[in-house]
């Protein structure tokens, strides 16, 4: 099974692309090897930021939000020998 891919070129700060030669030599990889895998972490990271902030969004929609003022009381007791419990 072939893959098909795309070449895509980025400028980057020489200390980032000096880093990157580093950890390719370190793991024993190419440095392709470490962008894509790099890109890919990244990505996913991007996806799960984005599905949680539209599972908040839908509960925002759905009425289930905390009050302002439980969670400031909350933090207000952060700092006490009796902190609140995290308000739900």
């Amino acid at each position: 099974m072939t893959i098909r891919t795309k070449v895509l070129t980025a400028h980057v700060p020489l200390a980032l692309a000096d880093k990157v030669d580093q950890i390719a030599v370190r793991l024993d990889r190419s440095r392709g090897w470490v962008m894509k895998q790099a890109l890919s972490a990244w990505i996913a990271q991007e996806e799960e930021r984005d599905r949680l902030t539209q599972e908040a969004l839908a509960d925002v929609d759905a009425g289930q939000v905390v009050p302002h003022q439980a969670v400031q009381a909350w933090a207000d007791s952060l700092d006490t020998d009796q902190p609140l419990p995290v308000p739900r």
